[in-house]
């Protein structure tokens, strides 16, 4: 079949009803970005967006950068700073629409493929928060679309856009040269193999790496702390992860949506149609393999399944009596695990399923219990004194929520914050510790440490810092600057 024959049984774009979905979702998400509080890693960005740099020890620039966009002109709010997640989910949507369309779907197949993408549970989750995930979701689909463009027309000077968009997607999380590894081995596999002929992959190469390069000179620079962080979370998570694999990659998307993404693949497989999209279904499953092997998150896969439900609609857009109601039931559940629309005190329901609910709850709580033991420090011991935070979360609630209650700028040692710090040596005491409820083990590095204080949300939420520890020490028990490498953690 000639690239101009495949091109003219494309369907024109569903532009109006597929951009009612988005707009419709976008809507959902400002309506509600309000509601419950910052996430512990929105506040991690807000800290990292006022220290630009090409790079993070545990992230590229992107998504720090992009949240100090986002309340530099929406406000410093939990709803100015997801003003950019709820563009990028919007944008998610319309792309999804866009690769069903290139898979041969018309009008209700791309609205129907927006429809599942958009009340999708782990889609709705990542665009209500500013997430690295967030906009590492958007570049994979991006990528995807762009290649089969590429595959179906033959166009190989798409391979520009294609580097170009996975330069960007480096630039938020290196996740997505995985994609890139995926789907090199899959085309090199299943074919069509003529698209690697030439210099127009390589020159797609080239402007991957311009774009990324930055990033990656700031990690080669600074020792790859991306790896250690990588490696602290297979060690820590892997186990967990690889049982979680299979179940999570039924729920992420919907139970129900399950048969439509396995039609999806089939379809991509066995269609002489589309033979030169299958590349995509071993993609997914190499992708799987290596997640699982790696102690990966599952989510890590999410992209490419996406891909395959917007192939399954094509298929199903015939059954709408069966698809509909699968959309409507999807969006309550969705809404409710994912989305914060529980009362506060209710989230414990859902906790369990998606403990990022709870990660939003109890900062500003957190932040008056370091208040009130901050007002029991003497004055004179003040100016010496340090507020020290075990983790980036409540060194970055402190940051955030401190200076109206009067406690000082926090210092941490985890991921980035280490690079932030440490204390002068002259601030030989006391500290404020804070950390989290069975890490007492931080307490060996001062001296006479007694609890003073302890962190309640109010809400009987079960999140990682209900029933945090405020900490008065006399003294840290060696110099800040000989203190600060025992006390830096990536995980």
């Amino acid at each position: 079949m000639s690239a101009t024959h495949v091109r003219a049984q494309v369907a024109s774009f569903a532009a109006a009803p597929v951009l009612g979905v988005a707009v419709a979702v976008a809507a959902v998400l400002t309506a509600l970005s309000g509601r419950y509080g910052f996430h512990r890693d929105e506040l991690y960005f807000l800290v990292a967006g006022d220290h630009p740099a090409w790079g993070y020890v545990d992230q590229p620039p992107l998504t720090p950068l992009a949240a100090r966009l986002s309340t530099a002109v929406f406000g410093d709010s939990p709803a100015g700073l997801r003003v950019v997640a709820t563009l990028a989910c919007a944008a998610t949507v319309v792309t999804v629409a866009a690769v069903a369309r290139e898979l041969g779907g018309g009008r209700a197949a791309q609205v129907l493929a927006a429809a599942c993408t958009a009340v999708s549970g782990f889609v709705l989750a990542v665009g209500h928060l500013v997430s690295t995930a967030t906009f590492d979701m958007l570049a994979w689909v991006v990528v995807c679309w762009l290649l089969l463009r590429l595959l179906r027309t033959g166009d190989r000077r798409l391979w520009l856009a294609v580097g170009a968009a996975l330069g960007v997607g480096m630039q938020n999380k290196y996740l997505v040269a995985l994609l890139a590894l995926a789907l090199l081995a899959a085309l090199l596999a299943t074919g069509p193999r003529h698209v690697l002929r030439g210099w127009w992959p390589l020159a797609g190469a080239a402007v991957a790496l311009a774009v990324a390069l930055p990033s990656l000179w700031w990690q080669a620079a600074h020792g790859w702390p991306q790896l250690t962080v990588a490696g602290g979370i297979s060690a820590d998570d892997g186990a967990e992860n690889r049982v979680l694999f299979v179940p999570q990659q039924i729920v992420f998307l919907s139970p129900v949506f399950v048969p439509v993404w396995i039609a999806g693949g089939l379809r991509l497989w066995r269609d002489p149609a589309l033979r030169w999209a299958r590349a995509f279904v071993p993609a997914y499953l190499l992708l799987a393999v290596v997640v699982v092997v790696s102690g990966g998150k599952p989510y890590y896969c999410l992209p490419l399944l996406l891909v395959l439900l917007a192939a399954g609609c094509v298929a199903s857009v015939s059954r709408p009596r069966a698809m509909w109601p699968a959309v409507a039931v999807t969006a309550v559940i969705s809404a409710l695990i994912s989305l914060p629309v529980l009362p506060p005190g209710a989230v414990g329901a859902v906790n369990g399923v998606n403990k990022e609910q709870g990660e939003q709850i109890g900062w500003p709580q957190l932040a008056d219990a370091v208040a009130d033991a901050w007002s029991a420090v003497p004055a004179a011991d003040r100016p010496r004194a340090v507020v020290f935070a075990q983790n980036y979360g409540e060194a970055g609630a402190l940051a955030h929520y401190g200076p109206a209650r009067g406690v000082p700028a926090p210092y941490s040692a985890h991921m980035s914050f280490a690079d932030w710090g440490p204390p002068p040596d002259s601030a030989t005491g006391p500290v404020l510790l804070v950390r989290q409820r069975e890490a007492d083990g931080l307490e060996q590095y001062f001296t006479d440490c007694r609890q003073v204080g302890s962190v309640d949300n109010g809400h009987d939420v079960g999140n990682e810092e209900q029933l945090a520890a405020v900490v008065l020490c006399a003294a840290p028990n060696a110099p800040w600057s000989q203190l600060w490498s025992w006390l830096r953690h990536y995980y």
